[in-house]
């Protein structure tokens, strides 16, 4: 089965006692019991929940996984992936990642002992120089946010396999739709599921997906003491989402097709961070590993004014947090989704006050190009 008809038909699809085609929502916190112990598979919704249960098969099967995890945003599952690793462990991360995952790496999880070390991961040998007997794992974004850097993720995996590390994955960018980081070496997949696989700007949540029932063990029993769970109604919606994702995803990459096109031409533009660039660092990796360029661009206007000028003129581009979504969104990270990263640590990554991050939506692209053309001149 193709990636885009397992969209449509894969995990548990409808419901076999009533024959709806679409997964009810189970709108229930707890279930009968024909006799202590003896129940119908599920107990308590925090331990499992039918749709939750329905949302979870559906992207273990789009990743090419082992089990999937609903959690009730991007952050609490990067945060439950985190409690697999014990006080005195160290766990590398891509330097360019994003401000939250930083945020919680060295505010929340340094305070129960997890160490981190953040490092270019697109360059191997920053990697491996990284590396310490503690090191447990290794945590890759790619495309990375908000400078899309591209890291190999089976040369990574590879590498950390011969540490003893395991590999993690954000997929948030490409969904599984252009990659599926599983296949080329990873242990744990995860997504930030409010963006692209939601796509419309209406539900916070996030997933994981482990290859090996040793993780997936170990992955429930934290989801299930600790309890940051997606709700039913959510995970209706998500996989609602799923069902137009490939669609999506093709319409965001030709309309980010046009708009690069135009920004790499503008005079007022002094830089543009897009994969698909042929100079774009790391260009035929991602040529490589993923099926398509995806929908973000970032792009140097060169000062924090010159940058708020743009974002006051745009019409069809929606200044907000975000990503993914149908509609075109437009933000400054170093104000707004990197704002918990100090000044001086953006600085040393490029994250420039004049840096101009975009999520091309799916509106028409000559609309979209020019509006940014108005706002640019």
């Amino acid at each position: 089965m193709k990636q885009k008809t397992k969209m449509i038909h894969g995990g548990i699809v409808g419901d076999p006692h009533t024959g709806a085609v679409s997964t009810p929502i189970y709108q229930v916190s707890t279930y009968k019991q024909d006799g202590v112990g003896n129940h119908k598979g599920f107990e308590y919704s925090r331990t499992g929940n039918p749709t939750r249960h329905a949302l979870e098969e559906l992207i273990k099967d789009l990743e090419g996984g082992h089990a999937g995890f609903a959690f009730g945003s991007g952050m609490a599952a990067i945060t439950g992936v985190m409690m697999l690793f014990n006080s005195g462990d160290h766990v590398i991360l891509t330097d360019d990642v994003y401000g939250g995952t930083y945020r919680v790496m060295t505010k929340i999880l340094n305070r129960m002992g997890i160490d981190s070390t953040f490092v270019d991961t697109s360059e191997l040998s920053t990697i491996e120089a990284a590396v310490k007997e503690n090191t447990k794992a290794l945590f890759i974004e790619t495309p990375t946010n908000p400078l899309l850097k591209i890291t190999d993720v089976e040369a990574a995996a590879a590498l950390a396999k011969k540490h003893g590390l395991l590999t993690i994955v954000d997929n948030t960018f490409s969904t599984p739709y252009w990659q599926t980081p599983l296949s080329m070496g990873a242990d744990i997949v995860l997504h930030s599921a409010t963006k692209y696989i939601g796509g419309h700007s209406d539900v916070v949540g996030g997933l994981v997906v482990v290859r090996s029932e040793k993780l997936a063990e170990e992955l429930h029993f934290v989801q299930n003491s600790t309890g940051g769970v997606l709700g039913p109604q959510d995970s209706w919606l998500l996989m609602r989402g799923i069902k137009t994702l490939a669609l999506r995803m093709e319409a965001h990459e030709k309309n980010t097709a046009a708009i690069v096109d135009f920004l790499v031409e503008h005079p007022a533009v002094e830089k543009v961070f897009y994969p698909g660039l042929a100079n774009h660092p790391n260009h035929e990796i991602a040529k490589k590993q993923s099926g398509g360029f995806g929908g973000m661009v970032s792009f140097d206007v060169g000062s924090e004014e010159k940058a708020e000028e743009v974002l006051s003129k745009v019409k069809y581009f929606t200044l907000a947090e975000s990503l993914g979504a149908v509609e075109s969104l437009i933000s400054v990270p170093a104000k707004m989704t990197h704002a918990s990263i100090p000044a001086e640590r953006r600085r040393e990554l490029g994250i420039t006050d004049g840096l101009v991050r975009i999520s091309v939506g799916i509106e028409d692209a000559e609309d979209l190009v020019e509006d940014l053309k108005h706002a640019l001149n």
